[in-house]
């Protein structure tokens, strides 16, 4: 699944999902689920928000018609793999420094300043945009340093952002009535 060879893992889950926004919403929350079952409820919030980032990427830049994107997550003994593949090889990500007015650009971003490791592996047909997360996170970024003192890609600085005003609640739906719907439409 991910470029770094590992052996096998402890647990593993792969699932295709249709190229909508709310499939996004659903990955998002089987990965946090899923850590949590596996026992690293600690490493759920981080997990879900980088399936989040990747899957939104997919879903905006990384989809054709009538193809689906995949998201695979992978436990072993060192860290939590996530691994999003879609069929649009031609496109690599790249991270980028988005305008403080626009409304996207800042996902590899943040996937940088989360993840201990990312990157991007071709596929025959797609491409595969990983990343992961550390089991214990303050000894494995001691080691990674220590080992590579060099990141791959390194979290960059993010200018802060204006405050936005508050946004005005919409009003509550009228609540449905319960008549039938023939009495409805008759009418």
């Amino acid at each position: 699944m991910v470029a770094p060879q590992e052996p096998d893992p402890l647990e593993y889950d792969r699932l295709d999902y249709t190229p909508f926004p709310r499939s996004v919403t659903l990955a998002r929350r089987r990965a946090h689920r899923l850590l949590s079952d596996w026992g690293h409820p600690e490493l759920a919030p981080d997990t879900a928000l980088l399936v989040s980032e990747l899957g939104g990427n997919a879903v905006l830049h990384g989809c054709l018609r009538d193809r689906l994107f995949r998201v695979e997550l992978a436990l072993t003994e060192r860290a939590v793999r996530v691994g999003v593949s879609d069929p649009r090889g031609e496109l690599l990500p790249l991270p980028r420094q988005a305008a403080s007015d626009e409304m996207f650009g800042r996902g590899l971003l943040i996937v940088g300043a989360v993840s201990d490791r990312w990157g991007v592996t071709e596929l025959t047909v797609g491409k595969l945009v990983w990343c992961e997360l550390d089991v214990v996170r303050e000894v494995g970024r001691a080691a990674n340093q220590a080992a590579s003192p060099q990141e791959p890609h390194p979290a960059p600085v993010l200018a802060p952002s204006p405050v936005a005003a508050p946004v005005p609640v919409p009003a509550p739906a009228p609540k449905r009535t319960a008549e039938p719907p023939a009495a409805r439409w008759s009418a």
